[in-house]
């Protein structure tokens, strides 16, 4: 059953649930009509005038008491010599006392069993049953108390049971007939309805092919109605458009970082050829210029480290990190500490209050280091740098020449530099690793141009001014909340 496709599995079910259904129905309509057969032949076999009990009394006197059935001839007609009373299909005897059977009409006499010999000898009243009688008929015998010629003795009526069996034949074939005809008006329309139901199954299965033929992400299934279907379809569309999208990112990662390590590597094949060159030609570059070129290449080394440094903290899956109790205030401080030796001409002043939160603790701290470099970066020679930290919100701001505001929706993006900054040093991704670091431990960060001049960074994370005790994340509404913290 289960290597058959879909439609056809639907079709067989169908038809076999109406079969079932359709036999079930048939099945009590049968046996309703049979009980009712049945007791309208016992009904009639139980009518009183159907038995003429003084015409019986002189029938015996005149013909005697025959055990058999007389042979027939044309002045005796169709009953054989019968009395005549009684419908041609219903055959009758009289049972006497001793159990001798007395045959009064039909083409048969009927078997005398010992319910009947207990009517016959006063014991019942009456008695029902089937016997079969010697021609191998099934009767339905009834017998009843009588007194003939003044003596106890019992009348029993047979009808065959044919009467009830040819109509309930009939009606078998009719109900055989019908329950074929419904099964297979139950299958077609299965078959017409597997089709119609999977029609959308069917499109979307062949735009899977599709997909995984030439890998074109771009196709959509249309959306009809708002059924489970629909719902199957958009959001088989949502997700080729994330998985469009996801691609289109990595390729212009790939193309970013290719365009970036370009420029390193360019730098640093110049200087090595310089200094090929001159051991090949044996002419000695000057000392300076020897020093001034080896600075270069140091310098286009710990670029180049720093960007496949980025590169790779950005590669990481998306995968929820492992979370810690940090103190905030703490790696503010081994960042601070860092940040004064890149700019040793720099002020930089700090307010730092307690502040613990949840996260990854070396990535929260190269988030720190990335904001702090980035202000140092674009500060003045011999200008100023104040970071506080309160409530647990952390600023960073500087008195450079600040972010144009056509530029700060673009600050996070990956890989994005401003124009004027293009000759500074870095690889335009330490923002983006700052993002993707405060949105894991479910803050957030703004970059926005401060009233004096210069750029306020400010990061807010979820936490408390004390340290909480260790306990689990729970899922509310879409974000993490930490035990013990709040939010």
């Amino acid at each position: 059953m289960k290597r058959l496709p879909l439609r056809s599995r639907l079709t067989i079910l169908t038809a076999a649930a109406v079969a079932v259904a359709v036999a079930v129905v048939s099945l009590v309509c049968w046996l309703l009509v049979r009980d009712q057969l049945m007791s309208e032949l016992d009904k009639s076999l139980r009518q009183p005038d159907i038995v003429p009990v003084q015409q019986i009394s002189r029938t015996l006197n005149t013909q005697g008491c025959q055990s058999s059935v007389p042979a027939m001839n044309s002045a005796q007609g169709a009953n054989g010599g019968s009395v005549g009373f009684i419908t041609t299909n219903t055959l009758a005897q009289v049972v006497l006392s001793d159990g001798t059977p007395c045959w009064v009409q039909g083409r048969t006499t009927i078997p005398v069993g010992s319910a009947d010999h207990a009517v016959a000898d006063g014991q019942r009243r009456d008695a029902l049953h089937t016997v079969t009688a010697p021609n191998g008929q099934k009767l339905r015998v009834y017998t009843s108390q009588a007194r003939i010629n003044l003596q106890p003795a019992a009348i029993s009526v047979a009808r065959p049971l044919s009467d009830v069996d040819r109509p309930l034949t009939t009606l078998a074939w009719v109900l055989l007939a019908v329950a074929g005809i419904g099964v297979v008006g139950a299958a077609s329309a299965g078959l017409w309805i597997a089709r119609t139901g999977l029609r959308p199954v069917d499109r979307l299965t062949e735009t899977v092919e599709h997909i995984a033929r030439t890998e074109d992400l771009n196709v959509n299934i249309p959306v009809e109605g708002e059924d489970e279907i629909a719902r199957l379809s958009a959001s088989f569309n949502a997700m080729t458009a994330a998985l469009a999208s996801s691609r289109d990112r990595q390729q212009q990662l790939i193309a970013d970082a290719g365009h970036e390590l370009r420029t390193p590597l360019t730098s640093l094949r110049t200087n090595i050829e310089l200094l090929e060159r001159s051991e090949a030609t044996g002419r000695a570059i000057p000392p300076e210029d020897r020093k001034a070129l080896m600075a270069s290449v140091k310098a286009q080394m710990t670029e180049l480290a720093s960007l496949i440094g980025d590169l790779q903290e950005l590669s990481r899956p998306d995968a929820v990190p492992t979370l810690e109790v940090v103190a905030l205030h703490e790696s503010a401080e081994t960042a601070l500490e860092r940040a004064r030796l890149r700019g040793p001409d720099l002020k930089i002043s700090a307010e730092l209050a307690p502040w613990y939160v949840r996260a990854e603790p070396a990535a929260l701290e190269r988030a720190i280091v990335n904001l702090l470099d980035n202000a140092v970066k674009f500060s003045p020679p011999g200008g100023g740098i104040e970071v506080r930290l309160a409530d647990g919100q952390l600023t960073v701001r500087d008195h450079g020449p600040g972010i144009p505001e056509d530029e700060l929706p673009h600050v996070f993006e990956r890989f994005w530099r401003s124009p004027s900054a293009r000759s500074l040093p870095g690889s335009g991704l330490g923002l983006s690793i700052v993002a993707r670091t405060v949105q894991q431990s479910g803050g957030e960060v703004a970059l926005t141009r401060s009233p004096g001049g210069g750029t306020l960074a400010a990061l807010r994370l979820p936490g408390a001014p004390t340290a909480p005790p260790e306990g689990p994340a729970v899922s509310s509404g879409g974000s993490t909340v930490f035990a013990g913290f709040e939010e």
